[in-house]
């Protein structure tokens, strides 16, 4: 997907890879600055290598390609690579996390999702860019958010696609059927939307809203934004975004409001 995007957008791709080293260093000397394995790293750079090349003869043929391997976690060098390279969108991959690992530590898409400051395209499986015709855009009424929605209509201008914006009913946001129309019809005119479809419906909660949707309605693209909550705030409010990453099938365009 990520070439599939290059070449319709005239853009090159960074392969990232990030290589967690092992340090050498006496844990009785506190403050002692961590020596690293060069050897280690120099190992794992060279199979790095080795399989891009391979990566290359598949995919690099209808876009710029380049690849970075930089030491450290993987949140640090994407947003080293981010920063240094004034990258647009981050492509990853995710497989999803559930039981106690998730809810202590989170998968690594979540966490990218979480701290990134450009947009993030979570893909559990491939598919043609030019083969997304639907997207859907969950709505909670919120008036505030003019840049993340210019995003959104600037990514279905490029993809020619139609905008599906759902309005999920839960117990706890309980609204009629007549005050959820007036709220997604108020939604879609404040934002001066175009070529879209307005969807009112009841679920126990978000997420189960949003992923059975997307499921039933031959959705293509899910477009979220995130509060990028951190630390302890995160730990008790969660985020319906990751919660979607992790569950979601289809690709997922995630986009943060932390400034």
């Amino acid at each position: 997907m990520a070439v599939d995007i290059a070449s319709k957008s005239n853009g090159s791709i960074t392969v990232v890879h990030a290589i967690s080293l092992p340090s050498i260093s006496d844990p009785i000397l506190s403050g002692e600055p961590i020596v690293y394995s060069q050897t280690f790293f120099s190992a794992v750079e060279e199979d790095v290598k080795i399989a891009y090349a391979s990566m290359l003869q598949q995919y690099g043929k209808d876009a710029k390609v380049s690849l970075d391997i930089e030491g450290g976690g993987l949140f640090e060098v994407i947003k080293s690579i981010t920063e240094k390279k004034q990258v647009d969108l981050v492509v990853i991959g995710t497989t999803g996390t559930t039981g106690t690992a998730r809810a202590l530590i989170g998968s690594n898409t979540e966490k990218v999702v979480r701290f990134s400051k450009v947009p993030v395209l979570a893909v559990r499986k491939a598919c043609n860019i030019s083969s997304i015709k639907n997207i859907l855009l969950p709505e909670t009424g919120d008036f505030n958010q003019t840049d993340f929605i210019s995003k959104v209509k600037a990514l279905q201008e490029f993809l020619r696609a139609k905008l599906h914006i759902l309005l999920v009913n839960t117990p706890v946001t309980f609204k009629s059927d007549e005050e959820g129309k007036e709220t997604l019809e108020e939604f879609a005119k404040h934002y001066q939307l175009d070529n879209y479809e307005l969807h009112f419906k009841s679920y126990r909660n978000e997420e189960d809203g949003i992923v059975d949707f997307s499921r039933s309605n031959k959705i293509d693209l899910i477009v979220m934004a995130t509060h990028s909550r951190r630390g302890l705030s995160h730990l008790l409010e969660g985020s319906i975004t990751e919660d979607v990453v992790n569950h979601a099938l289809i690709p997922i365009w995630t986009y943060s409001l932390r400034k």
